[in-house]
């Protein structure tokens, strides 16, 4: 997010290694049964499946394979006892793609599938491989849609490549959600940390309206906030990645923000305090979002590499690009909004 402050991390590492490289769990097989004694074999007389254990069902013989509950069970006793060890790996920003993999992604999978029905469009236009900066609107009171993002480029991009998202400060000043979104390969949103991470070919998620987009009133859903100062398209202009304009549609509603208890606001420190037709009247229950239908579409990626390298210094052509990007996102989610039959459906 360009408006993000950004924070030193200090003294705190900012990686973790483990004490060896990631281990893979194996599928376990077992063995089949041997013949029972006297049983008559031939073309009249088949063995008995029980005795051979080569049952055939739809995908061939499974009496050789483990059941599907077995494989689960061992590759879940494997994968704890890595952790147990600490046989896995983390990156210099602290991200551990084996645990977002195997619990984080599984925990949000439910939410994005089945809860929010979340339909992706355009996947494609993200380059199987490569450093790419993917530019999304920002809605919703909570930042759902961060996440609901990452596991869309995950599930559905045909090389399942992973999106690094950069998150304000506020993320990671928070106890637990700090770890966990470090973990989950999420940082800090300064250019800095985005270049290294384009550099080194990963696919990097940024909101630049930050928290004028999320903490916006009901009544401007889906109107795009300023995009910051253009800090994110001189990243991609100096790591030459394409920028991948995306909208989102159905975070709007989740939360319909009606008001802002601003006061409260200064007292805990952040933006703003949300108050919502069921928050904070129903306490922790006013927290559950609306079951919204969500579409996340991906547009035509907008290559930078054929720019000098001192393009990333030109405002003109950093406001050019910005407000390229901007309209671009801003006319797909009108365009989603005319096409969509209801909030709910």
């Amino acid at each position: 997010m360009a408006d993000a402050k950004v924070i030193p991390f200090g003294d705190e590492p900012r990686s973790r290694r483990g004490r060896g490289g990631r281990a893979r769990a194996a599928g376990h097989r077992t063995a089949p049964l041997a013949p029972v004694p006297g049983q008559p074999h031939g073309p009249e007389h088949p063995a008995a499946p029980e005795a051979t254990g080569d049952r055939r069902g739809p995908a061939g013989p499974v009496g050789t394979a483990a059941r599907p509950w077995e494989q689960r069970l061992a590759q879940g006793l494997s994968f704890l006892r890595r952790r147990v060890t600490g046989d896995y790996e983390v990156d210099e920003f602290g991200y551990d793609e084996e645990l977002t993999e195997e619990v984080l992604l599984s925990l949000l999978r439910p939410v994005y599938e089945k809860y929010f029905r979340v339909e992706v469009r355009g996947v494609e236009n993200i380059p199987e491989s490569g450093g790419v900066l993917v530019v999304a609107n920002h809605s919703g009171t909570l930042p759902l849609d961060g996440l609901m993002l990452q596991v869309a480029v995950h599930d559905n991009h045909p090389a399942g490549r992973h999106l690094r998202l950069l998150a304000a400060d506020l993320v990671f000043m928070l106890p637990v959600v700090n770890e966990l979104a470090r973990k989950a390969g999420h940082t800090l949103a300064c250019s800095e940390d985005a270049q290294r991470l384009l550099e080194r070919g990963e696919v990097v998620g940024v909101m630049p309206e930050g928290f004028k987009g999320i903490g916006k009133p009901f009544s401007e859903r889906y109107k795009l906030q300023r995009f910051g100062r253009g800090g994110f398209v001189s990243t991609a202009l100096r790591a030459g990645a394409p920028i991948v304009p995306c909208s989102i549609v159905g975070a709007e509603e989740i939360y319909p923000m009606i008001g802002n208890a601003r006061t409260v606001a200064r007292l805990l420190g952040t933006p703003y305090f949300p108050v919502t037709p069921t928050f904070p009247w129903l306490g922790p229950l006013g927290m559950v979002p609306l079951p919204t239908k969500w579409i996340i579409q991906f547009g035509e990626p907008i290559p930078t590499d054929g720019y000098p390298l001192e393009a990333a210094e030109d405002p003109m052509l950093m406001f050019n690009l910005t407000d390229q990007v901007r309209e671009t996102i801003q006319h797909t989610l009108y365009k989603l909004l005319v096409q969509r039959r209801s909030v709910f459906f």
